[in-house]
């Protein structure tokens, strides 16, 4: 894949452009996975980002290497966004799950 895309000089924008979409459809994640699981989904995403790390490593081409990297350390910034979520369902910007318990949330 990178010798195509170097041969045709676009494997800078193809690894921005994958980088985009990656980091785009971890927002709704995050929102639907506050939503559905609350906080304690976080070790999902952490597990995600360590594989995603071993796999960048494993993985030869630069292209996927690359994507690799970025979805783990997306993974892992999806930690923070989680309890943040949190904070902004509390404070009405999102809407609560009413079929789950919800303890207050401190700013």
């Amino acid at each position: 894949m990178t010798e195509l895309l170097s041969q045709y000089h676009v494997l800078g924008l193809a690894i921005g452009i994958s980088t985009f979409l990656i980091i785009g459809i971890f927002h709704p994640v995050t929102i639907k996975a506050e939503y559905h699981f609350g906080t304690g989904c976080w070790w999902w995403f952490l597990l995600l980002g360590i594989v995603g790390i071993g796999a960048s490593i494993l993985v030869a081409d630069v292209f996927w290497s690359s994507l690799l990297g970025v979805f783990s350390f997306s993974s892992f910034w999806t930690i923070g966004e989680i309890f943040e979520q949190e904070k902004r369902v509390a404070r009405g910007w999102f809407p609560a799950n009413p079929k789950r318990n919800r303890r207050t949330v401190e700013d």
